[in-house]
């Protein structure tokens, strides 16, 4: 266990995983869903995360694929969810009989567990030590979950002009990270 590591690997999925930068999308799915399921969220979100540091590069060959793929997918999904915050319009359509599903997806993934933090993991499982990227995973983890915890306080200190203008903002920011993801997997730097 190197203390050093561990912070590195923390700074670096947080900048990745951007829970803050999230919270008009989490106020806005809690919106359209009735609420926030914090606890399956994050259950889930550290499933897929944990899951892919040590079975990620295995899962993705088992189907033929490789990470700038994957990143891809994901890239387009943000791209979607962004477009819905920026336009205010709904493209994902809400199945009835999924009540709640908001906070698996598109909140536990691709927000927090998506394809640029997933492909992160990857890359810092080749770079540092397991144990201190499991460490770092966890320790972001709980940052999650404090935020989607205090998610209703948020909502409630911004309002809803303070929401819509922060949809908007935070939905272009999500876009032009969904055209970088997408533009650096598709067309890599030569």
């Amino acid at each position: 266990m190197d203390f050093k590591e561990i912070f590195s690997v923390t700074l670096i999925l947080f900048s990745v995983i951007d829970i803050i930068g999230s919270v008009p999308f989490i106020i806005l799915i809690k919106k359209r869903d009735g609420r926030i399921h914090t606890e399956k969220a994050t259950i889930i979100a550290a499933l897929l995360m944990v899951g892919f540091l040590y079975l990620g590069q295995s899962i993705l060959q088992l189907f033929g694929l490789d990470v700038a793929s994957f990143a891809a997918a994901g890239a387009i999904v943000i791209f979607i969810v962004a477009m819905e915050m920026i336009l205010g319009i709904t493209l994902i359509k809400d199945d009835p009989d999924a009540k709640g599903a908001g906070s698996v997806v598109p909140l536990a993934f691709p927000l927090i567990a998506g394809a640029g933090t997933l492909s992160t993991i990857l890359s810092l499982r080749a770079v540092y030590e397991e144990i201190n990227v499991l460490i770092g995973i966890l320790l972001n983890l709980v940052f999650v979950y404090i935020v989607l915890r205090a998610s209703p306080w948020l909502e409630r200190v911004l309002g809803n002009s303070g929401f819509a203008i922060l949809r908007r903002v935070f939905g272009v920011i999500l876009l032009a990270i969904a055209v970088k993801i997408f533009k650096g997997n598709v067309f890599p730097a030569s």
